[in-house]
């Protein structure tokens, strides 16, 4: 084996150097002990054996890896000695160099990083599959020291923890790593024996040993059952992997043991499991539940009929059937992962959840997501909120603050890279400390996360149930991504609580993603159920907790068979690993089908297309035994009955007793003033800004998002629901789905049953935001974390479920047909515990009649309204305080909880509130839950830049901060009788019913004023500065993680009162008919384009469909294999996503694939050089990737390349764009895809993470500007071009967001025209624009105008 081991680009800005240099600093509690970093990235290339790299191999290796900044080592001495350092292999003593000390960071060894996966995939596509096994990454830092300080006893995973992960990566402080650590070429680990049958050792004290060894998590029922069927029945000895095995498929984490266990309640016998009181909520409400608890996910029917949109499996031609759209729901945790390691312990809980919408049926798909964080105090430097405790935590667990930096990156970077938008979520934060029922103190808080990752998707009606058995005989197939060594006994380790296992064990348990291997299975699996009868698939699972182990004996058993298995069929990229490490790891993005041997031909011709790696592993017996063979190592790691594995071990049983929490009543005499309240209310994490969660997700792939998290023309994060229409299609779809959040964990510290009930309440008055059919539509996810082990923990769960499994949601006449348990919500260390209150989160789904009815709490600017409370706890006597964000503020729970305090009540409110969107009564809405009253209509002000003049009841306090259940309506006063009049129908009477408010649009002040004749005013602000406090809890973990200088110019833009906001201001009519083809009875063809990871091609086929053409879907396996020609076509679409991960630079690998494959390349160069009738268009990854074959594109030499956004993160916003008007310019011709738009300022949809427009120097710049090849440019919303954040979200130069050819045939743009083109799918358009505009948005006409230039000449 060689290896080559190549200094890369950069690898650190200079304000990521500068966060590096301060956390040093605070780390060794010094100052400017660190004079200058250099770094950069590894390249490490592991040639195959017997081979050497030709000199056209070098120079295309080296044209492959070179991407990003280039390190300056012609004028900056030290980067030179950096290159030249890495190129030699020098330890930093080989340096010579007095306080110069070069260090490495590194994957783990025995991992393979998804950046290796990616880049190795390009090298392969690009030809050298045949020389080059893998190349990896590494990082380096050279770095420069005062004299003589001892830096190498300091550097450490907390010193270096801004760029350092011990769980995913290696240190090395002086010596280089070894290659062939690196590229690790083992021999296979053996196969391990456990000796029960021992007769000098007792069966029980040997298991029990490698129950801790293994972290099996075994309880003591479990080992008696298996020492029984070992020893008594089988009588041999079990093998490692069968005991890993067990442990998973039978975890809790797997079998939810506590949800089914025998419940005693302070020496009473409860006749009901806590899973039979969930599912009485379906025995009692079962309409429009096709699936509840049997599959992956639940799948109701939203009795919609719209389009299945798809390419024809033969033509590739996209084509809308119009069938009914049946929702699935699904709401997992990825807790002890993502507690571990935030990155990717986030990042493989969405995926995970996405497999299990994937598997669902016989084959499905996800089409929104959502995430949500639960974690102890934040403690941000320099920001430290007097609420807060700091009680230290566990060497091995990741701080709540980079948690929460890090895990939801991890989350939105998955979702973006897979295409799933975002749209809805929630944060919370919580250290206090209370008294327990003995007098002890304990600490309530959330060291173990909650890391929520949910969403729904659709599901062809034909597939929504597995009904069509594997039969024996059948293929068994592993599809998606080779084994590795990671995510082992993550079932077992999420099953106890963090700090009972090992560190070690913690860290082997932590898996790694992969979107883009997991998108290419998801295209295999849309394939597979294009073809209707014909799906191959008979049964498919996703592969997640316990990995194979679990799966694939899942999969059999549920068509009640055996399977037999060959473990090295298993595709693995680490030869070393043992049977136990291969059937039981849990690599990501895998699932597990089973086909019958006359569709296998099929399914491996649609694997091959879309590059996704599979293996047939065994075969399907009549005979209910399991046989895993091992043809490598002559041995058989399992074989065992079925009825052994999938046994009953001895029922769980539960006892516990109530003991209540000592919690003193809430004292509000320790509040200095209203001012001071308010100021930390709104600091709050759970009631400030999540701005900062929001923007690193994309919310407008695919098109079909009717409403995200952000509202109106200033986009304010305070949507209360999230809704996607139901699909594209032929016609413009009004009906859709939503979805939406409820948690109080607080709330349970004082009463379970009441957080329960306040949950599901949350969830409700969220969702029915939108226009929801009716309340038995509406089906809810529950999702429960506890420490069920805890003193009196066990006996609140118990109680919630009971709330409302038994009482509220059968009375509502809601069912929760799935939902997931957490058990162990507990950290452990040293002398220390934190544990969590019983957390419920509620996530409410359901279908809508029509999204563009959705309220949002922008309040419409009319003269005459007020601002309505509806409160369904004005009946009581006094305002329930506690669990409140005021008294969380003020290190206080309180010892009163609101709840549902009449389920009668409170289904009259939402039967009222679903009549009303009938009418055209309420102007804008918005629920009251943290924060309170004053935190509503606060954020109805900030969404609508205006003042409000706020009524409070005698105490303010109370009156303004308690979050008992309710609403806000913004109604007109001549119709507030009609408004009351509804909810008088519905048995609400007028007491329940108040006006809280007014808004002034005239000024932008906020003032509170006593409710009472004459009333004195209690306090005034202004919008701008409550605004401000409201987002600086977003803006310094944005400060902490993104560049701070663009998140510093977004911070100052929240008080600029006269911002217009985003707006429209169009030349031309979108709904003008600019071409009347001669016939419809054939239409012109169009490419849409796409290569491995590219995720957009939907709603750009759908786009230019609506303009007239036929929009055929074409991969770059097509036209490397010769399937499909360029030359069939009049134009192509590059669509957006992320191809090979933007890995080796955004759009890079993709046009490498091209320029680098000699057919390939000469299809583009006809299609660019030598036909006049032909055009192109890319967006996002496509505009990367065209601006990366400038070289082949007549006279676009001086076009930029799109590089990473100056705030380096990705972004996800609404723009303002201006079309240019550049017709004096004769250097270039007018954009046919621009054609009549010159001059029009809008906005659009922006999803990058390398959007940055640039240029070699300012010689290209001038060049490019002179010769007028800028087609649109990011101006603010005032309308004038910028370079100010987020307005210009990526720092392009003179806010280039567009560029075109000079023969105006080809245009290439960063913004997404094509997830714009249906008008409800824009964050924000003026009322009244859906009639005019019919539904489209000003975005169609770029589409229309390529088919008016394509004419009749095809």
């Amino acid at each position: 084996m060689s290896s080559l081991i190549l200094a890369g680009p950069q690898a650190l800005s200079q304000f990521r150097v500068e966060n590096l240099i301060k956390g040093f600093n605070q780390y060794t509690k010094s100052t400017s002990v660190i004079e200058e970093i250099r770094s950069c990235f590894i390249h490490y290339v592991d040639v195959k054996d017997n081979t050497e790299l030709t000199q056209k191999d070098q120079d295309l290796l080296q044209v492959l890896l070179t991407y990003d900044t280039a390190l300056n080592v012609s004028l900056d001495p030290l980067s030179n000695i950096l290159a030249t350092s890495i190129n030699g292999n020098l330890s930093t003593t080989q340096l010579n160099e007095p306080d110069l000390y070069l260090v490495r960071i590194v994957p783990r060894q025995g991992t393979i990083s998804p950046w290796s996966s990616k880049a190795t995939n390009i090298s392969n596509v690009c030809g050298l599959n045949d020389k080059i096994n893998r190349i990896e990454r590494g990082i380096a830092l050279l770095i420069k020291t005062i004299p003589n300080f001892p830096i190498l006893d300091h550097l450490n995973e907390a010193s270096l923890s801004v760029i350092f992960d011990r769980m995913t990566q290696q240190l090395f402080l002086d010596t280089p790593p070894q290659t062939t650590d690196l590229f690790t070429h083992e021999t296979p680990r053996p196969l391990i024996h456990v000796p029960l049958n021992k007769a000098t050792t007792s069966p029980k004290d040997v298991l029990s040993k490698a129950n801790i060894d293994l972290g099996l998590a075994l309880d003591k029922g479990e080992i008696d059952y298996l020492i029984d069927a070992f020893v008594q029945t089988l009588h041999r000895d079990p093998t490692d992997v069968e005991l890993f095995m067990f442990a998973q498929v039978n975890s809790e984490h797997c079998r939810h043991k506590i949800f089914n266990a025998d419940w005693n309640i302070d020496g009473e016998d409860k006749d009901l499991t806590l899973f039979k009181m969930i599912r009485n909520t379906h025995k009692i409400a079962p309409e429009y539940t096709l699936s509840a608890y049997s599959d992956n996910a639940a799948v109701v029917d939203t009795e919609n009929t719209a389009f299945y949109y798809a390419p024809n499996s033969q033509t590739k031609k996209w084509e809308a059937k119009k069938e009914s759209v049946p929702m699935l729901i699904k709401v997992e945790t990825h807790n002890h992962p993502t507690a571990v390691s935030p990155f990717p312990g986030a990042a493989t809980g969405s995926g995970g959840e996405i497999r299990d919408e994937g598997a669902t049926g016989r084959g499905s798909k996800t089409k929104c997501g959502l995430s949500g964080f639960s974690v102890s105090d934040l403690l941000i430097p320099d920001h430290k909120q007097p609420w807060e405790l700091d009680i230290g935590k566990p060497a091995h667990i990741a701080s709540a603050l980079n948690i929460m930096i890090d895990a939801p990156l991890g989350s939105a970077a998955f979702n973006n890279e897979f295409g799933r938008p975002c749209i809805n979520g929630y944060f919370r934060t919580l250290t206090t400390s209370v008294t327990n029922h003995d007098g002890k103190e304990e600490i309530r808080g959330f060291h173990k996360p909650i890391m929520l990752a949910g969403g729904f998707g659709t599901v062809r009606p034909q597939f929504a149930i597995k009904n069509k058995p594997i039969t024996a005989g059948s293929s068994l197939i592993v599809l998606g991504g080779e084994s590795m060594l990671i995510g082992l006994g993550g079932g077992a380790a999420s099953s106890i609580a963090s700090g009972e296992g090992s560190a070690d064990l913690d860290f082997a348990s932590v898996q790694r993603g992969n979107p883009e291997m997991e998108r290419r299975c998801q295209q295999v699996i849309d394939a597979c159920v294009a073809l209707g009868d014909n799906n191959p698939i008979q049964s498919i699972h996703d592969v997640g907790a316990g990995g194979l182990s679990n799966a694939l004996p899942e999969l059999v058993h549920d068509n009640d068979l055996g399977a037999k298995f060959d473990i090295r069929k298993v595709l693995s990229l680490e030869k070393g690993m043992s049977p136990m490490e291969i059937w039981c790891n849990e690599s990501q993005e895998r699932y597990v089908l089973g086909v019958s041997q006359n569709d296998l031909t099929t399914f491996q011709e649609i694997c091959v297309r879309e590059r996704a790696p599979f293996a047939v592993v065994g075969q399907a017996t009549s005979e209910q035994r399991l046989i895993v063979e091992d043809t490598l190592l002559k041995s058989t790691p399992i074989d065992l009955e079925m009825s052994i594995l999938f046994g009953k071990p001895p029922k769980m049983s539960r006892t516990a007793i109530t003991e209540p929490l000592s919690l003193p009543p809430a004292d509000l005499s320790v509040i200095p003033s209203l001012d001071d309240a308010i100021e930390r209310v709104l600091n709050l994490p759970a009631v400030a800004s999540k701005s900062f969660l929001i923007t690193i997700g994309d919310r407008s792939v695919t098109g079909l998002v009717d409403r995200d998290q952000f509202v109106g023309p200033w986009q304010v994060p305070v949507a209360d629901v999230g809704v996607t229409a139901t699909s594209l299609g032929d016609d413009i779809i009004s009906t859709g789905e939503a979805l939406a959040m409820g948690e109080k964990p607080i709330n349970a510290l004082i009463s379970a049953a009441a957080s329960a009930k306040l949950c599901v309440a949350e969830s409700l008055l969220n969702v029915l935001a939108a226009d929801i059919k009716s309340l038995s539509h509406i089906k809810l996810s529950a999702n429960w974390m506890a420490p069920a082990a805890h003193k009196g923990e066990g006996s609140k769960l118990y109680e919630a479920v009971q709330a409302i499994g038994m009482d509220l949601c059968p009375d509502l006449g809601i069912a929760i047909p799935v939902g997931k348990d957490s058990m162990s919500m507990k950290m452990k260390w040293d002398d220390k515990e934190v544990t969590a209150p019983l957390s419920l989160n509620v996530t409410a789904f359901a279908p809508v009649n029509d999204t563009s009815k959705t309220w949002t709490p922008e309040l419409t600017k009319v003269d005459n309204t007020s601002l309505v409370l509806v409160d369904i706890s004005a009946s009581q006597k006094e305002k329930a305080l506690g669990a409140s964000a005021l008294l969380q503020v003020y290190k206080q729970v309180g010892n009163v909880s609101p709840t549902v305090y009449d389920n009668k009540l409170f289904k009259g409110v939402l039967e009222s509130i679903i009549e009303l969107h009938k009418t055209d009564l309420v102007l804008s809405y918005h629920d009251r839950s943290d924060g309170g009253l004053l935190v509503t209509l606060l954020e109805m002000a900030f969404a609508s830049r205006c003042g409000l003049d706020i009524l409070s009841q005698d105490d303010a306090l109370t009156s303004l901060f308690n979050e008992e259940i309710g609403a806000v309506f913004q109604v007109k006063n001549d119709k507030l009788d009609e408004f009351k009049s509804v909810f008088q129908k519905h048995n609400v009477g007028s007491e329940y019913i108040s006006v809280v408010g007014k808004p002034n649009f005239e000024c932008q002040t906020i003032s509170i004023t006593e409710s009472k004749y004459g009333g004195k005013q209690l306090y005034t602000n202004t919008r701008g500065q409550l605004q401000k406090v409201w987002s600086t809890t977003s803006f310094e973990l944005q400060k902490l993680r993104d560049n701070p200088k663009t998140a510093e110019e977004e911070f100052e833009s929240i008080v600029d009162d006269k911002d217009p906001g985003i707006n429209y201001s169009l030349t031309y009519n979108p709904t003008e008919s600019i071409f009347l083809p001669a016939t419809q009875d054939r239409k012109p063809k169009v490419a849409i384009l796409r290569e491995q990871g590219v995720n957009g091609q939907m709603e750009m086929a759908w786009c230019f469909q609506q303009a007239g053409f036929d929009s055929i879907d074409v991969t770059m396996t097509d036209l490397i294999e010769g399937k499909v020609k360029l030359n069939d076509f009049v134009g192509f679409a590059a669509c957006g996503g992320f191809s090979y991960g933007d890995v080796l630079g955004a759009g890079a690998g993709w046009a490498k694939s091209v320029l680098y494959h000699e057919d390939v390349r000469q299809q583009f160069v006809d299609f660019f050089q030598t036909r006049d009738d032909t055009f192109a268009f890319g967006a996002c990854n496509g505009c990367q990737f065209l601006s990366r074959l400038k070289d082949i594109i007549p006279g676009c030499e001086d076009w930029p390349i799109f590089e990473r956004n100056l705030s380096e993160q990705y972004e996800a916003r609404t723009c303002m764009v201006e079309i240019i008007d550049d017709k004096d310019n004769k250097s270039s011709e007018q954009n046919i895809f621009l054609d009549g738009m010159a001059g029009s300022k809008l906005p659009i949809a922006v999803a990058h993470g390398e959007g940055k427009a640039t240029f070699n120097d300012k010689t290209q710049l001038g060049q490019f500007e002179g010769n007028g090849l800028a087609s649109i440019r990011y101006v603010d919303n005032y309308g004038n071009v910028t370079m100010k954040f987020p307005f210009n979200p990526n720092g392009s130069v003179n806010g280039i967001a567009g560029i075109k050819s000079p023969n105006g045939r080809v245009l290439a743009m960063m913004p997404h025209p094509e997830r714009a083109c249906r008008l409800e799918a824009n964050s924000y358009y003026p009322n009244g624009k859906y009639d005019e505009w019919e539904g489209y948005g000003p975005w169609i006409r770029l589409f229309k105008n390529a088919r008016k230039w394509v004419g009749d000449n095809y």
